[in-house]
């Protein structure tokens, strides 16, 4: 296909996005059921186009004026592709697969049309939410997240992401997996030993096909977002430890854990949906991993409950917005609502409750997400903390630093990331990841000694008559 026929189709499968509000990747996928006529080169190619007219939609459309996904569509070939009105003109006017000729209208905004510029968007008055391209319902949420900083934060969010790889030391070396990476351009990334990157591909470009090459097969690499890697990292040193992974889903932090374990202890991973489990058993076999049980929700009842109060760490990934994760799936961000969030606030608070009876006096809670927002966050924990007084907040970066696995000078710089709490947010901006928070906990005291202590405390605080 040429440029001109990927665009078109682009437009057709927004347009589509818009009306049904599905996620992006069905009505990708509707549009490629008919057009067998392209390639896999054209369909990640119109995929891009697609994605990147998500990540900056509402700058785009103030740009040109224009709400329309033909007009942002016109407004991202001019500003990101870097082409010229003429050229822009041409090709929307090619013939017979071209998306249709411009209007004298539509050429007027062309011609005019400049970089938007987010610091003078905001000093012109444009609401924070279309300068830096999300919905805005969340303008509050996201002052509240990132105050001052809230237009660079956002913006990061904006770009496209790295590909993120976790080098399995159950199989081999990080030197050995790291050195047969080479065909697919990864290098060292930040922050850990056992991580590795490719850059963002280009808009011209394809990713690399990572999970084709022989080192994914043979087990020695893992798709994983850095960020993920740390927050399993957050679990800290547990070589020989009893492990619970209570949101498991498809395992990716899962075998994460299972490295940091090095074969040794006991490692269990559970989620309410035995579907989510599937692609596990397959995972961990290509991993190496030989101290994980898989129990299923329906049938293991019996293996979950005999781990109350057993587990040295208990590892929560809670159900979230996805917030965080806006560079690589932007259609989530326009398809997100208030009644959304709210139900992933319960499903927190309930992922919460039910966990935490399963660590032991002394062991760890590690509750995470792919999310930046307080509300899914700070609130949740503080909300936990009232009616769990055996659990106390510690410090998240303590607990990385034990797993042994950050490089030299990634203390200091995760440290930039740390909550008032002790807990990290990081983000594109700071860390070069997708969003995430990553909170640690202790289970310090019995229940009954705990809650004589916030009792005491409580009538010690209390107003008297």
């Amino acid at each position: 296909m040429r440029m001109a026929g990927r665009v078109a189709a682009a437009i057709l499968i927004l347009e589509d996005f818009e009306r049904r509000r599905v996620p992006l990747k069905t009505a990708l996928a509707d549009w490629a059921r008919g057009a067998r006529y392209a390639g896999a080169k054209d369909r990640a190619a119109i995929a891009g186009l697609c994605l990147d007219v998500l990540r900056r939609r509402r700058s785009l459309s103030a740009a040109i004026g224009d709400e329309g996904v033909r007009a942002t569509m016109l407004a991202h070939l001019r500003l990101f592709e870097g082409l010229s009105p003429d050229a822009v003109a041409a090709l929307a006017a090619e013939a017979p697969h071209g998306p249709g000729a411009l209007s004298e209208a539509e050429a007027a905004r062309l011609s005019t049309l400049r970089a938007f510029e987010r610091e003078s968007a905001r000093e012109g008055g444009a609401p924070i939410s279309v300068a830096s391209d999300f919905p805005a319902w969340l303008e509050g949420a996201v002052q509240r997240a990132f105050g001052g900083a809230a237009l660079s934060e956002l913006a990061a969010f904006a770009a496209r992401a790295d590909i993120d790889l976790r080098l399995n030391t159950l199989r081999t070396s990080p030197e050995k997996a790291l050195a047969a990476l080479e065909t697919v351009g990864a290098a060292p990334a930040p922050f850990l030993k056992t991580a590795a990157r490719i850059a963002a591909p280009t808009s011209e470009e394809r990713a690399p096909a990572v999970t084709v090459i022989p080192a994914f097969n043979r087990g020695w690499v893992e798709v994983q977002d850095l960020g993920s890697q740390i927050a399993a990292a957050a679990a800290g040193e547990i070589g020989r430890a009893q492990v619970l992974d209570y949101c498991a889903g498809g395992g990716g932090k899962t075998l994460a854990l299972a490295s940091l374990m090095r074969g040794a202890g006991q490692l269990y991973a559970y989620d309410d949906d035995a579907r989510r489990l599937q692609p596990l058993y397959e995972r961990a076999r290509r991993a190496g991993v030989r101290n994980l049980q898989i129990i299923n929700p329906s049938t293991d009842k019996a293996a979950l409950a005999a781990l109350e109060a057993r587990m040295d760490v208990v590892f929560i990934d809670a159900p979230c917005t996805g917030a965080g994760t806006w560079r690589r799936h932007p259609d989530t961000k326009w398809r997100l609502s208030p009644q959304q969030l709210d139900r992933r606030i319960e499903e927190q608070d309930e992922v919460l409750r039910d966990a935490a009876r399963f660590v032991k006096p002394g062991g760890r809670l590690v509750y995470a997400t792919c999310s930046f927002l307080m509300e899914e966050n700070e609130d949740r924990l503080a909300a936990f903390l009232l009616g769990h007084p055996a659990f106390v907040e510690t410090r998240a970066l303590d607990a990385v630093l034990a797993s042994g696995l950050l490089v030299e000078g990634a203390h200091e710089a995760l440290a930039r990331c740390e909550t008032p709490n002790g807990a990290l947010r990081l983000t594109p901006s700071r860390t070069r990841t997708d969003g995430f928070f990553i909170a640690t906990l202790e289970r310090r005291q019995t229940e009954k000694t705990a809650a004589a202590r916030s009792m005491n405390q409580n009538a010690a605080t209390a107003p008297s008559a």
